[in-house]
């Protein structure tokens, strides 16, 4: 049975991710060599289909690979979407996450609620978010990845 505190642990192994994809945004190649090896190591883009929904997308608002998803959290010259800004090199000096729930089974599980991204400034973004995971060789991935901002009904 995968536990709460697997997912805990999982939720910060990918948040200290993020930030430091961010830490690397002058060091184009380490950037992309960090960023490429947190996704393999953080999603399940090996075994199969991963549905990620980013938050800040418009136009491809799914993204179905590894190099949508990469290009995604660093854009780049060679982007695979055009409308990519890089989210992960904003960059972000702390995530921290809220779960409103958890569903645990012996090789799945979710997590919903609210993240936060803290900049630069310290100013906080929250983005709501469902990930599900999947239990592969004794490691959390992610196969489901939806993230959206909070409704504004202005």
């Amino acid at each position: 049975m995968i536990t709460k505190d697997q997912v805990m642990s999982a939720q910060e192994e990918w948040g200290a991710g993020v930030v430091k994809i961010g830490s690397l945004k002058e060091k184009r190649a380490e950037c992309e060599a960090y960023t490429s090896d947190f996704l393999d190591e953080r999603y399940a883009f090996e075994t199969g289909q991963v549905l990620f929904k980013p938050t800040k997308c418009a136009d491809k608002q799914f993204r179905a690979s590894k190099v949508e998803a990469m290009s995604y959290f660093i854009a780049g010259d060679d982007r695979a979407c055009s409308e990519d800004k890089g989210f992960a090199i904003q960059p972000w000096t702390k995530v921290r996450f809220e779960n409103t729930g958890l569903i645990l089974d012996a090789a799945r599980a979710i997590a919903m609620g609210n993240y936060f991204f803290t900049d630069l400034d310290g100013n906080e973004a929250k983005v709501e978010y469902t990930f599900a995971y999947q239990m592969i060789d004794g490691e959390l991935k992610i196969d489901v990845h939806h993230s959206s901002f909070p409704y504004n009904p202005t």
